[in-house]
């Protein structure tokens, strides 16, 4: 029997749970690799495509390996890497299980998975997909992959949170601060919607604040601070 109007609007709404990064991985703040290689990684959501396009197209075919999880349906993701491939002077591709993680190149998390750095059979790193629940009721999830870079990267990692709708991404980059890890946030004049970084500031996780278009000139510096220092 269908319902009556005043019973089907009297009928609560069903929420799905909002799960942290816990549901996917623990926080092991011990667990840092032996591998010294600086790996970049980067969460956005609402606007991040254009952003991202923005930022990755102003970094030179030198910089360390990028991994990057943007909030985007599975049947975009791969089409989506290929275009900013064409673009880039870097290379851009959709992340698979596994990859290890190579200079001058864009590892783009795949829609239908969280995508995670591991620590590769020798040094350095690797790619990892899950395919567990989302989190934040995002799948894949910002906050997951920072917070396996916090893990496994720590002080050799550098954060990047640009605009993005909710707080996916503000706890992770919190835990990568703790472990060491360099942080910077998109600007609020500059984002499409002023959320995810707005978060990650609001929370301590955040060392500078920059406009998208000032964050690949110190991304490069910092990336050359760093190799110096090596």
């Amino acid at each position: 029997m269908a319902l009556d109007k005043k019973t089907a609007a009297s009928k609560p709404i069903e929420v799905a749970p909002s799960h942290s990064a816990d549901m996917i991985l623990p926080r092991q703040p011990g667990k840092l690799s032996l591998g010294r290689q600086t790996v970049i990684v980067i969460g956005s959501s609402t606007g991040g495509t254009e952003a991202l396009r923005v930022l990755l197209t102003a970094l030179p075919a030198s910089m360390p390996p990028i991994v990057i999880t943007q909030h985007m349906p599975e049947m975009f993701t791969k089409s989506f890497a290929v275009r900013l491939d064409a673009l880039c002077k870097l290379t851009v591709k959709e992340a698979e299980d596994g990859e290890r993680l190579q200079p001058g190149h864009v590892y783009i998390a795949p829609g239908h998975s969280h995508l995670l750095v591991k620590p590769a059979s020798t040094i350095g790193y690797a790619t990892s997909l899950h395919h567990g629940v989302p989190v934040n009721r995002h799948k894949p999830s910002v906050d997951v992959l920072f917070r396996s870079a916090a893990n496994v990267i720590g002080k050799n990692c550098i954060g990047v949170i640009l605009t993005g709708m909710g707080r996916d991404g503000a706890t992770g980059m919190v835990e990568l601060k703790e472990s060491g890890a360099h942080n910077i946030a998109q600007d609020e004049a500059s984002c499409v919607v002023f959320g995810m970084p707005k978060e990650a500031i609001a929370c301590g996780g955040v060392h500078e604040v920059l406009p998208l278009a000032g964050i690949a000139p110190r991304l490069i510096a910092l990336c050359a601070g760093r190799a110096h220092a090596d």
